[in-house]
């Protein structure tokens, strides 16, 4: 029985160490469409993981956007 519990539990640290990684590893979010305060509708689309850097945005100079092809134009602020 105690050799049961141990396994149950090291499948219950390693499914929530894996959906951890799904959640934080991902290279990239889906955004669903919405409201702006003012009103105005933003389409869905994709953006980048969120993250501590912004050198990997897909907005940033020197990357490019793989959904549309579009260059980054913006400086990194950090």
């Amino acid at each position: 029985m105690k050799k049961l519990i141990a396994i149950l539990a090291l499948i219950g640290l390693a499914t929530s160490a894996f959906a951890q990684y799904g959640q934080y590893g991902q290279r990239d979010v889906q955004v669903d469409g919405h409201t702006k305060r003012d009103g105005t509708y933003v389409e869905p689309h994709h953006r980048s993981a969120p993250n501590n850097t912004q050198y990997d945005n897909y907005n940033s100079r020197g990357n490019t956007n793989p959904y549309n092809g579009q260059q980054g134009t913006r400086n990194p602020r950090y």
